[in-house]
């Protein structure tokens, strides 16, 4: 009882105003507490109160929407390095294949390239404790291999064609985590950028991008924004202010407790003038449909791909003292015009507003735009042009590519999601490794001579056998192109860098061919967004 004794001591011996005040808030706060006391103290099992007072917090945020949730400190730590910019590491990328760390990318100038690690090794064992084989959690590994700067690590590598381990020490630095993954000059004219993510270090890595594809020559731009989940809010703001003038509203956001808070453009951008397109997707969410909105309200750019996901929800980070985090949703955001982003929810249904994503495949919208249908409630005229877009939850594009399905089929499913495709493609490096970077040494050459051929496809062809999966013929013949396409794209990955990936790998990606047809076809881009009077193209959507 002596906790119960000092329980009702405090709370009696609160100031007189607070104690008197008799609000719900107050009510519902002390019924926490005592119920917490009593499972503590007088329930029949032992309990673990820290988990107790989680689980109450996970249970509450779970009745409210879907944003809004609670990460234990380990969580919170993790959830925030790849948005703060940097961490301490050893400096590379890996993939986790079949329970093994494969390095695809050593970062130039980083701890691991000082001391010699390169693409296309296995690593064995971190401070003699094995990883490989033993079906660890990628968290766990990456724990192992980070650590403050300055300190050391020893890692053991199995490299292809060496029968021996080879034993490294790696003195851990500064490693930078960049969110652009790839910028290049798609033709002579237009430029490509992919954005995978809006951390602190986007805007000034895409302000570099933009500055170096305008000396190439760069008049359009291609902004490439599929699967980007968002970020942070001010570096959307940042890259929209990039191509809308001086003044132009970019995005408010309001809740019944938060009052409007608008963000407008500011300084002079990089790209306010020339044609720019905005590849989405499905995935692309919260800051990417900022952008988006903004974009598009504005008849600034041509809007390609599929809608959006609809995540319009403010959160407001709140730490607690032991480091972790409660993300509470305050606001919903809103496009210059008004509509808002958030797609519709009931509250308390996080698996129904999960399963989204199935509904729209089954209800055919991921594969033909007449599926689509909206209320004339949510019609929006956009702000120069007066074209009509529409609300209700994510962004509709101006010009609908509907999923491809040609080419996708359940035995080159199976082969992606037990990692095939990348170990042929590791195994064929392994092998060739170094006739290959004495027969390409430009990616020029390698794009247009490169043939990915019988050798990797029968390597491929064992694997798939060993791993039990059941060859059918006319699936394989049928994704066969993709299937070269992508093993190719992955070999000039690990000779090149993430660029020349994704220039091999974007000519099978159908948004990004739409949207050079339209950037090199001026007359259909201004009749797309709606700058004369011509009747639209019937595939435009």
């Amino acid at each position: 009882m002596k906790r119960f004794l000092i329980l009702f001591v405090f709370v009696t011996l609160l100031p007189p105003a607070f104690a008197q005040k008799k609000n719900a808030t107050h009510e519902n706060a002390r019924k926490l507490q005592l119920a917490l006391y009593a499972i503590e103290n007088l329930y029949v099992d032992k309990t673990d109160e820290t988990k107790l007072v989680e689980d109450a917090i996970i249970g509450m945020l779970d009745k409210l929407d879907p944003h809004s949730t609670y990460t234990d400190p380990e969580e919170t730590k993790e959830m925030t390095t790849p948005l703060v910019g940097n961490f301490d590491g050893i400096g590379i990328q890996f993939n986790m294949l079949t329970d093994t760390v494969y390095v695809i990318q050593v970062i130039p100038g980083g701890p691991s390239e000082k001391v010699g690690l390169i693409a296309g090794d296995r690593i064995v064992a971190v401070n003699d404790t094995v990883i490989a084989g033993v079906k660890m959690r990628t968290s766990e590994i990456m724990k192992r291999l980070r650590g403050p700067k300055g300190t050391e690590v020893n890692v053991k590598v199995k490299r292809g064609g060496q029968s021996e381990l080879l034993d490294f020490r790696i003195v851990r630095g500064k490693i930078p985590v960049h969110s652009l993954d790839a910028a290049y000059m798609a033709d002579k004219h237009t430029g490509y950028i992919k954005l995978n993510r809006f951390a602190a270090s986007s805007t000034e890595e895409i302000e570099e991008a933009l500055l170096k594809l305008k000396k190439k020559g760069m008049k359009d731009l291609i902004l490439d924004l599929q699967g980007n989940g968002g970020g942070y809010l001010n570096i959307a703001i940042e890259l929209a202010d990039e191509f809308l003038t001086k003044g132009k509203l970019i995005v408010y956001t309001e809740g019944s407790r938060q009052r409007r808070d608008e963000a407008k453009a500011t300084y002079r951008g990089l790209l306010e003038e020339g044609r720019l397109v905005v590849l989405v997707d499905e995935s692309s969410a919260s800051a990417s449909e900022i952008v988006s909105g903004a974009v598009q309200d504005w008849d600034r750019g041509v809007i390609v791909g599929r809608r959006t996901f609809g995540k319009g929800l403010v959160q407001k980070p709140i730490p607690l003292p032991d480091g972790s985090m409660i993300r509470l949703t305050v606001a919903r955001y809103y496009t210059p015009t008004g509509r808002c982003i958030q797609k519709p929810y009931e509250q308390g249904k996080a698996e129904d507003y999960a399963r989204d994503l199935i509904n729209r495949y089954n209800h055919g919208e991921l594969t033909s735009a007449d599926s689509i249908h909206f209320p004339d409630s949510l019609k929006y005229g956009t702000l120069e042009t007066h074209r009509t877009v529409y609300g209700g939850g994510g962004i509709m594009p101006d010009v609908f590519i509907p999923v491809d399905t040609t080419r996708y089929t359940d035995y080159h499913r199976k082969l992606v999601a037990t990692g095939l495709i990348n170990r042929a493609a590791m195994n064929y490096i392994d092998r060739h490794r170094e006739e290959l970077k004495k027969e390409y040494k430009r990616f020029a050459k390698y794009e247009e001579q490169f043939e990915t051929g019988d050798e990797i496809l029968s390597d491929l062809r064992s694997l798939a056998d060993a791993e039990k999966i059941a060859f059918d013929e006319a699936q394989y013949t049928r994704s066969l192109p993709l299937i070269r396409l992508q093993l190719k794209a992955l070999i000039a990955r690990d000779l090149f860098d993430m660029t020349e990936y994704f220039q091999i790998i974007n000519t099978a990606n159908d948004s990004y061919v739409e949207a050079l047809r339209i950037l090199n076809d001026p007359a259909r881009y201004a009749r797309i967004l709606g700058q004369t009077q011509e009747k639209p193209d019937d595939t435009d959507s």
